[in-house]
């Protein structure tokens, strides 16, 4: 008995610690959607990712073709780059799927 009174209270207690944090909490109004100005979140590091990813596969893409037309002799950069800009693109697929799923997840959520 004296196990399950102290589990009440320490419920008891945290309740009254949440019930004193949103006490506290200030309600601020939704920032306005200002399309000149940049947003900064986690879609636009997402685009950021994704653009770089972009450029990596054309600079690779270019040292192939100019070593493929003989215009350059740097076979091993080029490999490099290439290697470089799959590695890029396998991790930015994990990270979708990673998106992908918690999306997913958060769908199946009852409320």
């Amino acid at each position: 008995m004296n196990s399950i009174t102290q589990v009440q209270n320490d419920l008891l207690g945290r309740m009254e610690q949440i019930k004193t944090f949103q006490e506290n909490v200030e309600i601020k109004p939704a920032q306005l959607f200002n399309a000149e100005q940049p947003q900064a979140g986690f879609a636009n590091a997402f685009e950021t990712a994704l653009h770089s990813v972009d450029a990596q596969q054309h600079k690779a893409s270019e040292m192939a073709a100019a070593v493929d037309s003989g215009q350059s002799e740097d076979l091993v950069g080029a490999m490099i780059e290439s290697q470089k800009a799959s590695v890029s693109f396998t991790a930015l697929l994990q990270v979708r799927n990673k998106l992908t799923n918690a999306f997913e997840e958060v769908m199946r959520m009852q409320m």
